[in-house]
């Protein structure tokens, strides 16, 4: 249960791997269906998207492993690992029958590639992302929610 939820994690938010480990419960918005990431990398806070079918999931995960700091956990209260992390990705790819060595990193590049796919503005996904570039350019969360979640179309 914890590493799909990882895994569906990474996928459906477009997380890096170490925004995925940092995160904390009240990270994740069910309400709003978003995941806030905290000093991301260049030390940004943004929001991504949070998958309605992945938010279900983790719902289940929490009940039966009650995290107390971290989302993730290792042992009670302690980060989880990024190698561990590393391993469950290429565990699930080698399950998957892929042949190619996956790394967490591309689980964010699909992401990003099947919501411009999909029609997703490309800023949109930007802003997901973390790529902010435009200082003055401005997105509100609240436009997220038009944003099909690549997971849920699954």
């Amino acid at each position: 249960m914890k590493h799909q939820c990882i895994i569906r994690l990474l996928y459906s938010s477009g997380l890096r791997r170490g925004e995925l480990l940092n995160l904390k419960i009240s990270n994740i918005d069910g309400k709003r269906m978003t995941v806030r990431v905290n000093q991301g990398k260049g030390k940004n806070d943004r929001y991504s998207i949070l998958s309605e079918k992945l938010l279900l999931k983790l719902r289940l995960y929490y009940k039966q492993y009650k995290p107390v700091y971290y989302l993730f956990e290792g042992k009670k209260g302690q980060q989880y690992s990024g190698s561990s992390v590393r391993q469950i990705v290429a565990k699930a790819a080698k399950s998957a029958n892929i042949r190619k060595a996956v790394r967490p990193h591309m689980l964010r590049h699909s992401f990003a590639t099947h919501l411009l796919e999909s029609g997703t503005d490309l800023r949109h996904i930007q802003i997901l992302l973390g790529h902010n570039t435009e200082i003055y350019t401005h997105v509100a969360t609240d436009t997220f929610k038009t944003i099909k979640n690549p997971l849920d179309c699954i």
